[in-house]
């Protein structure tokens, strides 16, 4: 029945795009997007990787209002959540697990020590967002430490001119959303501030939520030498039913505060561009068991990591090469991991050759780290590309790729889990071939990965009475491929768009005779995602993203969500519906998902 309900959703997408109008459409600005989270600047078509970007218009023709969902409608990027609003989720890429994906902010590393689900915190409000950069496969080489299955980069607005945007939310659950977004353009200086808070009652018992969000990024000194920075902080309350036990009577609750300071400038001159930054990151968490009873059981880690970074790429005449070094030093405070620190260094250098009139490019690189306690590692990759016309190429690259354990994996201790002072960082060996195809109204492109993935870390046990100890054991091979493709139309010459995306992944595990595993394996075997965006009029703009997912262990559900935005001068009302069929599903633990419910908006933005 699901199968045919989705082929039905594909015949229906392919009957809309029979029916349109043959008028041409500009081609996508976005074609022409520079990815330089990397050293070597590339323009989006020519990368040998496979990257998807959601840009400023996807954001806004989501129907979401925060980073956790928005990237749910990415095929291959499995977003797991048990809080709502962003509180609290984790980022899978290709199967990969919540630590062995990084999240960068403009470049910025926000990996953090404690644990992988943290990582989320570091999301910036969409209100601020310019693109978003999703690297999938092998990234070590390019990122380092993290970067185990792929990377997310969060690119922010370079400027909204001299402007203010307000924005009101209410809904379903008690949900009310309010922000205020600032833009100052000045003669030697620009500005972008931004405030946000967003609270709900919760949609179930002991859901609720009370989150703030502060954002700040400047440029000062634009005439002679800018100087960047970026200030963030954001702080979440809320109930945590469930989200790690099946106690019913417990009412768990957590705090996490999450902060980040940066400054980067940028020299370049006819062959050289060099690119210093510093900045200091801090994420603290705290958790109680029992909401009601703080001394019962509870949990306070502080982290902080401060790093200072040089990126540099020099033009000759063999290519392009790119080089760079990342020094950092990570501290943790914590009542159940103990005090700690690392001292990390990652060394990076690729060169791009181009041959054949520029039709084939070659980048071999390697990343050489060194951690305090961990010693040193390399790992080389290489890419591949040859671009057979204007509008089509072809690519494969290789790497190796690891993680380091987290400190909760090392030292973590309560009644029901122990860590491993001696584990091994987690490595793997990852292939990947594709292509790309751009045009001014079609673009798509594909993939098959593979990746060979060994000393995986699991929390483990024999015995139903033991308590689950983090292991590395685990051998996985996944071998899967995507597709996705974006389509633009024109119906009464107003602006039409359909994305599909679907990925396909296959899990094998190694010889694995344990009685009891916690981190059993649950990819999304079979994820589709697809989103239709259509204008009325000038004024009205609608949206409807569909999503199927597929798990390994056999669940599988389907969730709609639509949007329609009325426009009336500074004016613009929104309403969202998320789940508008009210699929009964859960993404991780024994967290249930929201059932249907609507969100209401009013933007008024002036200059």
């Amino acid at each position: 029945m699901k199968t045919r309900f989705t082929l039905t959703v594909l015949l229906l997408f392919a009957f809309i795009i029979g029916y349109a109008q043959e008028n041409p459409v500009k081609m996508d600005a976005l074609q022409e997007v520079i990815i330089n989270s990397t050293r070597i600047d590339l323009p989006f078509k020519e990368n040998s990787r496979t990257i998807d970007i959601i840009s400023s218009e996807d954001i806004k023709n989501s129907a979401t209002t925060n980073v956790a969902d928005l990237l749910q409608q990415v095929a291959g990027v499995d977003i797991r959540r048990r809080g709502t609003a962003g509180s609290q989720a984790d980022v899978y890429i290709r199967g990969g697990s919540f630590d062995q994906t990084l999240l960068l902010i403009d470049g910025i590393k926000m990996d953090d020590a404690q644990t992988g689900h943290h990582t989320m915190n570091a999301a910036l409000p969409i209100e601020v967002i310019e693109r978003i950069e999703i690297i999938k496969g092998p990234a070590a080489r390019v990122f380092g430490q993290n970067a185990f299955t792929g990377a997310i980069n969060i690119v922010t607005k370079k400027q909204v001119k001299n402007s203010v945007s307000t924005n009101l939310e209410t809904g379903s659950f008690g949900q009310l959303n309010g922000s205020v977004t600032i833009g100052s353009e000045l003669e030697n200086s620009s500005h972008i501030i931004h405030v946000g808070k967003l609270t709900s009652e919760g949609y179930r018992n002991n859901s609720d939520y009370n989150n703030s969000n502060y954002f700040i990024k400047s440029v000062f000194n634009k005439k002679v030498q800018a100087v960047e920075m970026i200030a963030t902080f954001f702080d979440r309350k809320f109930g945590a039913e469930n989200f790690y036990t099946t106690n019913p009577d417990w009412n768990e609750y957590e705090e996490t505060q999450n902060s980040l300071i940066g400054f980067t400038t940028t020299f370049k001159s006819e062959k050289l561009k060099i690119s210093p930054r510093v900045y200091w990151k801090r994420n603290q968490d705290m958790f109680l068991l029992k909401r009601n009873e703080p001394n019962f059981f509870r949990n306070l880690h502080i982290t902080d990591k401060m790093g200072a970074e040089v990126n540099a790429s020099y033009n000759s005449k063999l290519g392009v090469t790119g080089f760079g070094i990342d020094i950092s030093k990570i501290y943790i405070r914590s009542n159940n991991l103990g005090n700690r620190n690392r001292f990390m260094t990652n060394l990076f250098l690729e060169h791009q050759f181009k041959l054949f009139n520029n039709r084939l490019d070659i980048t071999p690189g390697v990343a050489v780290t060194y951690f305090s306690d961990f010693k040193f590692h390399a790992f080389p990759g290489l890419d591949i590309g040859y671009r057979l016309n204007d509008y089509f190429k072809i690519y494969g690259n290789t790497g190796y790729t690891y993680r380091i354990p987290t400190y909760t994996d090392l030292f973590y201790s309560d009644p029901g889990t122990i860590g491993n002072e001696n584990l091994d960082p987690e490595e793997a060996l990852s292939f990947e071939i594709g292509g790309k195809y751009f045009s001014p109204k079609f673009t798509g492109s594909f993939a098959f990965f593979y990746r060979d993935a060994n000393k995986l870390i699991d929390f483990v046990k024999e015995n139903a009475a033991d308590r689950f100890m983090a292991t590395n054991l685990r051998d996985l091979y996944t071998k899967g491929f995507e597709v996705n493709t974006s389509y633009n139309f024109k119906v009464n010459n107003l602006n039409q768009n359909l994305s599909l995306g679907y990925t396909f992944i296959e899990d094998e595990v190694g010889d694995l005779n344990i009685p009891f595993s916690r981190y059993a394996i649950n990819s999304l075997k079979h994820h589709v995602t697809s989103r239709l965006s259509t204008q009325f009029n000038k004024q009205i703009n609608f949206n409807i993203i569909y999503k199927h997912a597929e798990r390994t262990a056999g669940l599988s559900y389907n969730v709609w969500d639509t949007s329609i935005a009325v426009k009336a001068k500074q004016f613009e009302f929104t309403l969202t519906a998320a789940n508008i069929f009210d699929a009964d599903y859960i993404e991780t633990g024994f967290v249930p998902m929201p059932p249907s419910n609507i969100l209401f908006g009013l933007r008024y933005g002036f200059n």
